[in-house]
């Protein structure tokens, strides 16, 4: 009865067993689905707009690397235990009142990307529908619609990337070639760019902060991969796919049409394929969005009231507030938070990486209850220590202007949580070598 519940629950609160994990085609459409976005097109524009092909090309390289570090080092630890970024948080350093604070930036952050995507969406639907459609009206539809498919959690997930993926992509193709069909590509690969040129460690920021959320937030899902080889493919496709091959195609667009307008372009010049692309873009990524969110709320009210929510429940809740926040119009003026978040969770992965595979603080009661199906009996409740350093990665990736902020922040925050613990270690060892010397 308990495996049962946990199934129609999508394990938010528990460990997801070998029996109910995903194959490689399942979690990989999934992962593609949340990077190759319009996002990744705008990201790609951008850097097309400021830069030649192959400064663009080195910088999406950088960027790409650090995302796929990230996710593929906690994409592991969460198929490893089943867990999801939150819930697995509790063990890796935050504990059991921190990992509701992860749950709370992550809930946050993904709902409100929800409602910011959902109004892009419906913008779609209304520019597809020649205005037939007003914009609140569409984005109830949209935002009700995801919101009824995340319900069902993460198989009609992968199902909904399975149509969404291929479609985005082949009206990415169709808007490709109608830009692209007037200039030679190894013509573009040699123009100069129309706009002011852009840095090296900009361009890099942007590529590796545009998805650094979407990094930290890996075990949401690779929780359902078979193996870390599994884990290991999907975070390359979705890398390759997501980043580098749309990213660069962007380039091109950008670096053809002279502007870094690219969506406007695609949705102009491919009419309703065009807006097939935001359509699709946005389905795949709210649904991500939506998931993660309730996951990160049904981990707060278990970690900090100990009740066990209804993750479907909460979905349902959440996806209302999202869908009218974006009727009301007024997460335009939430992007400006939700760009702090850049800086603020990086950290999380910081802490969470030294922890798991360096300090292995909690390795062993996580591998005892990995191999009875549960999860582990103690815990810490919060280490002042990971706040410490969480506070300190957050501000350098703040103030300090040099390098890329999202990876400042995580680097400082794992050097300091590390002397931080093994400091306290060794402090802790010498009051017990001085109390035996008493003894």
């Amino acid at each position: 009865m308990e495996n049962k519940q946990n199934a129609m629950d999508d394990y938010s609160l528990s460990r997801v067993p070998q029996s109910a994990r995903q194959s490689l085609w399942n979690v990989s459409i999934v992962r593609v689905g949340s990077m190759a976005t319009i996002s990744s097109f705008v990201i790609g524009a951008a850097l097309g707009y400021g830069m030649t092909f192959w400064q663009a090309f080195w910088a999406t390289m950088f960027g790409s690397v650090i995302l796929e570090v990230i996710s593929l080092l906690l994409g592991y630890a969460g198929a490893r235990e089943g867990l999801s970024t939150s819930l697995l948080s509790r063990w890796t350093g935050f504990g059991r009142y921190g990992s509701s604070i992860i749950g709370a930036v992550i809930a946050i952050s993904t709902i409100g990307w929800f409602g910011v995507q959902n109004s892009v969406f419906a913008e779609g639907l209304v520019q597809a529908s020649h205005g037939k459609l007003s914009l609140p009206v569409a984005a109830t539809l949209t935002g009700l619609a995801v919101t009824v498919l995340v319900i069902f959690g993460f198989k009609l997930l992968s199902a909904t990337a399975t149509i969404a993926v291929p479609a985005f992509l082949i009206a990415v193709a169709f808007g490709i070639y109608q830009v692209l069909k007037d200039h030679s590509i190894f013509e573009l690969m040699n123009t100069a760019p129309a706009g002011e040129k852009m840095s090296m460690g900009v361009a890099a920021t942007m590529v590796a902060g545009g998805f650094i959320i979407g990094a930290v937030i890996t075990p949401d899902f690779s929780r359902f991969a078979k193996s870390g080889k599994d884990v290991f493919w999907m975070t390359m496709i979705g890398t390759v796919i997501g980043e580098l091959f749309i990213n660069m195609i962007a380039v091109l667009m950008a670096l053809a049409a002279r502007t870094n307008d690219v969506a406007s372009i695609m949705m102009q010049t491919s009419g309703w394929l065009g807006a097939l692309v935001v359509v699709s873009s946005t389905i795949k990524i709210n649904n991500l969005n939506l998931y993660s969110s309730s996951l990160g709320f049904t981990n707060i009210f278990d970690s900090v009231f100990k009740v066990k929510l209804n993750r479907g429940i909460v979905t349902l809740v959440i996806g209302i507030i999202g869908t009218l926040l974006s009727v009301l119009g007024i997460l335009d003026k939430f992007v400006d938070f939700l760009v702090l978040l850049g800086v603020l969770i990086p950290p999380v992965a910081g802490i969470m990486v030294i922890d798991y595979f360096i300090l292995k603080t909690n390795r062993q009661a996580l591998d005892e209850s990995r191999e009875k199906g549960k999860l582990p009996a103690v815990g810490e409740k919060l280490s002042p220590i990971t706040l410490i350093a969480w506070a300190t990665g957050f501000a350098a990736g703040y103030f300090v202007t040099l390098g890329i902020p999202s990876i400042n922040s995580l680097v400082v925050s794992g050097v300091v949580y590390y002397i931080g613990k093994l400091a306290t270690r060794s402090s802790a060892n010498k009051h017990i070598e001085n109390e035996k010397q008493v003894a």
